[in-house]
Parts: C-alpha cells; sequence; structure tokens
C-alpha cells in the first residue's frame, strides 16, 4: 500500500517535481564532474608539472662552474655511487634519471658548451623539447650528438652534418643526429653521450650532478630526497623548490575552490528543492486532511511524503553522476588536454549527497503535520 501510494504521488505531481528533479539533475552533474576531477587533480597535475624537467638534484656540497678543474675537484661526483644509490632507493615514481657532466669544448674554434649525458634520457627529463630529427636512443652510442638550434644556427648545422669537439688537446668527432628547440640555455649547448664528455675532459667515471624527473605528492619527492640523503651523505640532495612548492599550492587552491564550489552547489539545489517542496506542502493540505480523518498517523504521512523527496534525490543524484561522467571528461580535454578518468566511487557519493540535499529541502512537509482534519473536512 505504501509503494502505491507513493507511485501515484510521484505521478500527480509531476511538474512540480519535474522542477526540483531537473536542480538535483544539474547540481548533481556539477558536482560528480568535480569529485571526479578532484580525485584524478593530483595525478594530472603532476603530469603537467613533469613537463617543466627535472625536480630532483643530486650534486656535490660545493658547487663549480665547469667540470673542467681536474679528477680531484671537490665538485665532481662518483657516477657508480649515485647510480648505485638510485638502485639501492628504487622508487616507482622516478620517470627519468640522468648525470650531467659539462665542459667548454671548442667547435671550429669557437667555444661551446658541451653537456655529457644519458641521451636516452634526457628526453624524458624535458619532454616539452621539440627536435628536428631523431632521439639518440642509446646511452652508448659515441657516434651521435643532439644541439641546440642557436648553435646549429651559428655552425650551420642538420641532422646529418658532422662536428670536432676539441677539449684540452682531445677531439671527438661526432655526427648530429637532431637539433633541439627547447626555448631555454639548452639551445645554446651540444648534447653528448657521456661517455664522450668523460672521455674530452679526462673525467672517466665523474660528473657533475644527477637530475631526476620524480612524479608524486610535494611531500612525497621531499619524502624521497631525504631518502636518497641519507644514502648519499657526501652530496647534496635538494628538490627544485620552485617546480614543487607551485604544484603543492597549485593542488592546494584548486582543491579548495572545488570544495568551495561544491557546497555552494548543494546550498543553491537545496534552496530550489525547498521552494518546490514549500510550493507542495500548500497543495498537499487536503490530502494530508483526509489522511489523517481515515485514521492516518502524522509519522506514516510525513514518511511518505520524505520518501517521495528520497526517490527524487536519488533519482536525480544517479541520473547527474551519468552526466557528470561526460561533463568531467570536457573538462579534463579543456584544462588539461587530456580526459579525466572516471571514479565510479563518485557514484554513491554524489547520490547520498544529493538524497541528503533533497531531504534537508523537505523542511516545509513539517508544516503538514499541522494541518487539522476538521478544517479541511468544513472547507477552510
Amino acid at each position: 500500500m505504501f509503494g502505491r501510494l507513493l507511485w501515484q504521488m510521484l505521478r500527480g505531481n509531476r511538474g512540480r517535481l519535474a522542477v526540483a528533479l531537473v536542480a538535483v539533475v544539474s547540481g548533481a552533474a556539477v558536482i560528480s564532474a568535480l569529485l571526479n576531477l578532484d580525485l584524478d587533480l593530483e595525478r594530472k597535475l603532476t603530469q603537467e608539472f613533469r613537463m617543466l624537467g627535472a625536480n630532483l638534484v643530486i650534486s656535490s656540497r660545493r658547487a663549480a662552474p665547469m667540470a673542467d678543474a681536474g679528477a680531484g675537484s671537490p665538485a665532481l661526483m662518483d657516477e657508480n655511487a649515485a647510480e648505485k644509490a638510485l638502485a639501492e632507493n628504487h622508487n616507482p615514481n622516478v620517470a627519468a634519471a640522468a648525470p650531467y657532466l659539462y665542459i667548454a669544448a671548442r667547435a671550429q674554434d669557437t667555444p661551446v658548451v658541451v653537456g655529457g649525458t644519458w641521451l636516452d634520457q634526457a628526453h624524458k627529463l624535458s619532454p616539452t623539447w621539440k627536435l628536428e630529427g631523431d632521439w639518440v636512443a642509446s646511452r652508448e652510442d659515441e657516434a651521435r650528438c643532439l644541439v641546440g638550434r642557436n648553435v646549429a644556427r651559428q655552425f650551420q648545422l642538420a641532422p646529418g652534418s658532422q662536428l670536432d669537439l676539441t677539449y684540452m688537446g682531445r677531439t671527438a668527432h661526432v655526427g648530429v643526429s637532431g637539433v633541439v628547440d627547447s626555448g631555454g640555455t639548452e639551445d645554446n649547448q651540444i648534447f653528448v653521450n657521456l661517455l664522450v664528455a668523460q672521455r674530452l675532459a679526462d673525467l672517466g667515471g665523474k660528473i657533475e650532478l644527477m637530475q631526476l624527473s620524480v612524479s608524486g605528492t610535494p611531500a612525497g619527492i621531499a619524502a624521497y630526497a631525504a631518502q636518497l640523503a641519507s644514502a648519499l651523505p657526501e652530496y647534496e640532495v635538494r628538490p627544485i623548490r620552485q617546480v614543487t612548492e607551485a604544484e603543492g599550492q597549485l593542488l592546494g587552491r584548486t582543491r579548495l575552490l572545488i570544495v568551495l564550489m561544491v557546497a555552494l552547489i548543494l546550498v543553491l539545489t537545496a534552496l530550489c528543492v525547498l521552494a518546490t517542496m514549500a510550493a507542495l506542502a500548500m497543495e498537499r493540505r487536503q490530502d494530508v486532511g483526509l489522511m489523517k480523518a481515515l485514521g492516518g498517523s502524522i509519522s506514516r504521512i510525513v514518511a511518505l511524503f520524505l520518501a517521495e523527496v528520497g526517490v527524487l534525490g536519488a533519482a536525480g543524484g544517479l541520473i547527474g553522476c551519468i552526466a557528470g561522467v561526460a561533463l568531467s571528461r570536457w573538462m579534463g580535454e579543456r584544462v588539461f588536454g587530456a580526459s579525466i578518468t572516471p571514479r565510479w566511487e563518485t557514484f554513491p557519493l554524489t547520490i547520498v549527497l544529493m538524497t541528503a540535499v533533497a531531504l534537508a529541502g523537505a523542511l516545509p512537509l513539517r508544516l503538514l503535520g499541522r494541518v487539522k482534519p476538521a478544517a479541511i473536512l468544513r472547507g477552510e
């Protein structure tokens, strides 16, 4: 009997209930999209900030402008020690890692900065680099190099060109595999594999610094930096704070904005439902008076109306969640250039929130308990 009455009430007030349903569905769609965005926000922001390059650096405690001070220079690091520390403190969040050794060599009797690194990792550390030509896929490849666009313009180089690099009486003959356009200082440098730079500088097994790209929260990156610092007490391990702090601040502010928007939408949806329920309460005074006159208890009557509102909130929340998935994908494409992964845990959360909001908006139905059957039957 209760179910039949509920069904008749839903059918009999389709007009006003449709207005409340539209409000609930709209609120649920936006809230579901925001929750999906919030749950996927950290991963998306991490991907975006990794595009900025390395965010963790291992270096000697005393910096030097160039690595040409000799093998005994305290500015140099032991390549094997750094690699061993990374292997022993393996972290799946390390997207890329590469050592660097810089020397001031000469090309065509002109000074030029040469950076030795693992060229198979360099483009992973700097995914925004534009390249004309091919990447060097092996760190054992000593015959090919990458040149910055300004260096290529100065020496009239292109992919396939040959180049002689000289340093302290030693020479390396390399071919240009690609021309790098980074928009930064790399455009003025030549990049060779680390073995070539070490051989030119006669610094076998030595590097100047190690750069890492680590995904995760700023706190997680700092914890991993502390872990490496304890494994390498003779070296300095430091996050690039401009990147990690900016990531943390942006993540916190964006999440605060999402929370405030969700709260505002919940309030507005509750007010809309409240207005609709107030109008329904005035229309249903006669129905309630008749129910009371026939012996219906006020608790049973109020439960019937609350069930109606609960169904409205749950149905609107479910429909809104489905629309919210599509909305979150659109937001992800616009903000991050990639779709937001649907998180199914948002479905029960959104449905519960919208049901609670609908019930909160049903406060005017409490007035029905004050209806007097005698006054209704007299037509007052």
